[in-house]
């Protein structure tokens, strides 16, 4: 299945052509890991902690600087889509939605975290777009546990562990 990851940077980062394929390969291998049939398009933008911060509280209200915002196009509910996908005429793909991504802030969790800038900007795509595809953790502690699963199934498979 030929999926598209539009990657554009709206700041600064270090080694950009790593970045741009690792978030590639990571949104790629969730859309192959849930079976995803069609041909799938999400639009992804490398921001600065302002730029992520501003969106956050136009969107939802919270005025604070988080690390990334998925704004899914279509209704899914753990994998499942709850209503009729369109390919766009121009692409042939569906656009599953965007996905703003703080690079700053994945630096800086990397470094609390200790392990990689890369370990945390794979785990930041890949839990994009599980919520692009209708997992939430916040909604009760089954699909808490579910969704970790499937981050940490994704990354392990992609060897982006923790101690990397």
């Amino acid at each position: 299945m030929k999926h598209r990851i539009n990657i554009g940077f709206e700041t600064k980062v270090d080694k950009q052509q790593d970045v741009r394929a690792l978030i590639e390969a990571c949104a790629k291998r969730v859309l192959v890991s849930e079976g995803v049939g069609f041909a799938a398009q999400i639009d992804v933008t490398v921001v600065d902690a302002d730029t992520i911060r501003w969106v956050n509280a136009e969107q939802r209200g919270k005025d604070a600087v988080t690390d990334v915002l998925s704004f899914p196009m279509y209704a899914f509910y753990n994998g499942k889509a709850q209503e009729e996908l369109e390919s766009e005429p121009d692409t042939g793909c569906v656009m599953l939605g965007d996905m703003l991504l703080c690079y700053t802030r994945a630096c800086e969790q990397a470094e609390a975290f200790g392990h990689s800038p890369a370990r945390e900007c794979g785990y930041l795509t890949t839990h994009s777009v599980l919520h692009l595809l209708g997992y939430d953790h916040e909604r009760n502690d089954e699909d808490t546990k579910l969704m970790r699963a499937k981050e940490e199934g994704n990354l392990a498979f992609l060897g982006l562990t923790r101690d990397t």
